[in-house]
């Protein structure tokens, strides 16, 4: 009887344990999953399938644990799509083992994808693919065309990852970060044809606390561009080419705009590309700036214009809207170090600054920069800095 009674205390007490530990350790809820083939989606490529991704979507987003929205192997064709936040699941993956093509219908929207007002989602692997030709097309030939739709568009978002995802084709930009924070894009791979335009890689605007890392960029437009309100970006082992280089602009097409700042640049390869680390600005009246910038460790091969501030930017020649003679977008505190390579022109390295807001500040250490059998060049107008090191070609820095 005594056994017995202390069996029957023991058995209470560890109950009572397992009860107390489950208390007390932190749960390790699953994922709920939602695969976008159970609301009806097609993997054939020709059925439309935005609303079976949209429903499974708002599925995820009114999860009250974290979700995962599956699109599995197959071609899927979705219309333009608008992901509305905000999710009662603050942490939802979309996981992407096929391949989204856009419908026809996209070009007339500003957006493909859109995710609006989210947090903690990341989006991982998988092909999107814009489709973009005949829009190209149409522009070549000088029609009446659409502007073109962006391929992804993060906007008023915060705590993002887009990883190992490839976007081809896209009609317009094919990753935008747009309002946003805390916005990670590693392992990505973007490709558009050299004469696509406006198919930037990877857009920046009025965003904080960006990185863009181990990415492969080749398309028609800058690899990468950084719009006003950007600040704290951190950019590394990039690859550009063919495009237009990575560049911190256009800027100062507003009066009042906001300014870009604590930008770096590091550890980036450019192969053919009309532009390696470009700074451009309106040339006309504005109050923004650019300050506080680090391009270091570049490879630069056969690229038209290494190193380039241009403050009198006009894309076509003419036809620049309220072109003054002077850019008012103050550029300071930008700096150079270890930029190697070939030049595909003899002017490697030109600071084209404003004749009323100077660049000032600006650093060049361990450049070296060649063209062919002949000596490299460097031009300046109003840039004020200084070189140390090694620096060649030779620096006209002020």
């Amino acid at each position: 009887m005594a056994n017995q009674m202390s069996s029957s205390c023991f058995l209470i007490h560890l109950l009572l344990l397992l009860l107390l530990l489950q208390l007390l350790l932190p749960s390790t809820e699953a994922a709920a999953a939602y695969d976008i083939t159970s609301f009806g989606a097609k993997p054939d490529g020709h059925s439309d399938s935005t609303r079976p991704f949209l429903d499974a979507w708002s599925a995820a987003c009114r999860s009250s644990g974290p979700a995962t929205v599956h699109v599995p192997a197959g071609t899927f064709l979705i219309g333009p799509t608008t992901f509305p936040g905000p999710c009662k699941s603050s942490s939802i993956i979309v996981q992407i083992d096929g391949t989204l093509v856009a419908a026809p219908s996209s070009h007339a929207s500003e957006d493909w994808l859109l995710f609006h007002h989210v947090a903690g989602v990341s989006v991982y692997g998988g092909t999107i693919d814009g489709r973009g030709a005949s829009l190209w097309s149409c522009k070549a030939n000088g029609h009446n065309c659409p502007r073109g739709a962006t391929s992804l568009r993060f906007l008023g978002s915060k705590n993002i990852v887009i990883s190992g995802l490839t976007s081809i084709n896209s009609e317009l930009y094919h990753i935008v970060i747009d309002d946003s924070q805390g916005v990670t894009v590693q392992g990505v791979k973007i490709s558009a044809p050299g004469n696509s335009p406006n198919t930037d890689g990877v857009h920046v605007q009025m965003s904080t606390d960006v990185t863009v890392t181990g990415t492969g960029i080749k398309t028609g437009d800058d690899c990468i561009s950084i719009g006003p309100g950007t600040t704290n970006l951190w950019i590394e082992r990039v690859t550009c080419g063919p495009g237009h280089g990575i560049s911190i602009g256009s800027l100062g097409k507003e009066d009042q705009e906001q300014g870009v700042q604590n930008v770096t640049v590091k550890s980036t390869v450019f192969t053919g590309t009309e532009n390696g680390l470009r700074i451009k600005t309106w040339g006309r009246p504005s109050d923004g700036f650019v300050r506080g910038v680090v391009f270091e460790h570049a490879l630069m091969q056969n690229v038209q214009n290494p190193i380039i501030i241009d403050q009198n930017y006009c894309p076509d020649g003419n036809s620049c809207p309220n072109q003054q003679s002077s850019s008012g977008v103050k550029i300071s505190q930008v700096s150079y170090n270890d930029i190697q390579g070939s030049s595909a022109s003899q002017v490697a390295v030109k600071f084209d600054c404003s004749s009323s807001n100077p660049c000032s500040g600006i650093g060049l250490q361990d450049v070296k920069l060649t063209y062919g059998n002949s000596a490299a060049e460097a031009t300046c107008e109003h840039a004020d800095g200084s070189a140390s090191s090694a620096v060649e070609p030779p620096s006209c820095l002020l």
